[in-house]
This record gives structure tokens, C-alpha cells and sequence, in this order.
């Protein structure tokens, strides 16, 4: 059990771990999101746990910005309802079915039901939203002119990034992006897809990615920058 306790301006609590370490010339710290939101640090052994408290506090601002970035996570079950690609999707558990079904209803509403034991749920909830969201990003890159497509797909689960395009020619997008709007969604692929030609973030960059994108670029990349962290709470 942690000694000490970081205290948001929230109110939620966050364990603090101070360890000493021979050799160790700084006071080091790492907050930590998960699995569980720790923060750990290190201090040489010449130096107090005050201070080391001290310089925890002294980076409030940075900390307080992690956490905010990374809400706490909410379990998923039986009976809730999540929305992705812009659809309300029901949560149905069917322990006689082996595989899932994504089924629409007559009110424009979706239902996924979940095959398998309960204690596979919230897995076989993720592994359906990954593999529709590589379908996804498949569609919207296909509606591009082929110069610009990737020549390898990956979907990671980042918290820093959203995507990434390399030299190589692979793109890896946040598969998180699922519980965006599709507009948003997609502003992030034609945001990587116009990296195939311009690997920095010059004026010419932006003109690519207006271009690809259409109108209402600047709104999807604000809506992001407000609302990005919402998109870790599950899982």
C-alpha cells in the first residue's frame, strides 16, 4: 500500500511510490495510468521524501494533465450502451453463442450481442470494435486516390498519439478512435495519409490535408483536442 497520496483538484486520489536508489544523482517521476493509476518516483538517498514531494508538486500541472487525458476506466457490461462510428450500440450477452452478432434494430438503434462466458465479455466487446475499425479505416482510405494509401495497416492502443505514419510506408491509427465521431475518425486518417507526401507539418501539409479532407477540418481537429481523453475510458 502506497505511503503517500497525490491529491487532484478533482478530489480522486492517486497512490504515490517513492523508492530510493543508490546512484540516482535526480528525483525522478512517472504517473502511471494503468493497469492502476500509481504515481511512481524515485529519490537518491541523500534526498527526503519531502522533497520529493516538493518536486511532485512542483509539476502539478503536468500530472493533473495526464490524468485528465486518461479518465479513470468504466467497466463494460450486460445492459450498457456504447456508442461507436457514431452508432448507439446496446450490450447483450447470449452465453449460448459462440461467436458475436451485430444486429440493427428497427429503430435505428444496434445491438451487439456477446457470445462466450462473462468473463470474456468486455474482450470479446474490444475485439469486435478493433476489428470493425480496421474495416473502417479501409473504406475511408479507399475513398482517396490510390498514391496516397498505406502499404501496411496496424491498430495499436496509444495514449499519446492518435496515429502515425512511417518511412516504410505502414500507418498505425488508435483503434479508440472508434468512440469518436466519424468525422473525426476520419480527419485522422487523411491527417496520416497526407504524411505519404509531406513528413512534417508545413503549410503545404495542411493543404494536403484540406484537400483530402474537405470542409471542416479545423472543427474535427478541435473536437479532438477537447474531447481525446474521453476516448480511453473503457478498457
Amino acid at each position: 500500500m502506497a505511503e503517500f497520496e497525490f491529491v487532484l483538484s478533482n478530489g480522486e486520489k492517486i497512490p504515490v511510490i517513492i523508492q530510493t536508489r543508490r546512484g540516482a544523482r535526480n528525483i525522478t517521476l512517472r504517473p502511471k495510468t494503468r493497469p492502476v493509476r500509481e504515481i511512481h518516483m524515485s529519490r537518491p538517498w541523500l534526498a527526503s521524501n519531502s522533497a520529493a514531494l516538493r518536486f511532485l508538486e512542483s509539476k502539478r500541472k503536468w500530472v493533473e494533465n495526464i490524468y485528465a487525458t486518461c479518465p479513470q476506466k468504466c467497466a463494460l457490461g450486460p445492459g450498457d450502451e456504447i456508442l461507436i462510428f457514431d452508432l448507439r450500440v446496446a450490450l447483450v450477452r447470449d452465453a449460448s453463442r459462440r461467436s458475436n452478432a451485430f444486429v440493427q434494430n428497427n429503430n435505428g438503434t444496434y445491438t451487439l450481442i456477446v457470445g462466450g462466458g462473462a468473463d470474456m465479455f468486455e474482450r470479446r466487446v474490444r475485439d469486435f470494435i478493433k476489428s470493425e475499425f480496421l474495416k473502417r479505416v479501409k473504406e475511408i482510405i479507399r475513398t482517396t486516390p490510390r498514391e496516397f494509401w498505406p502499404a501496411r495497416i496496424a491498430v495499436r492502443d496509444t495514449t499519446t498519439r492518435w496515429g502515425s505514419c512511417s518511412t516504410t510506408g505502414t500507418m498505425s491509427f488508435s483503434w479508440r478512435l472508434a468512440f469518436a465521431p466519424l468525422a473525426v475518425m476520419r480527419y485522422v486518417v487523411m491527417h496520416e495519409l497526407a504524411h505519404t507526401k509531406h513528413m512534417d507539418h508545413s503549410a503545404e501539409f495542411w493543404a494536403t490535408v484540406r484537400e483530402l479532407y474537405g470542409f471542416g477540418v479545423e472543427r474535427a481537429k478541435r473536437w479532438l483536442t477537447q474531447n481525446g481523453g474521453e476516448l480511453h475510458k473503457w478498457f
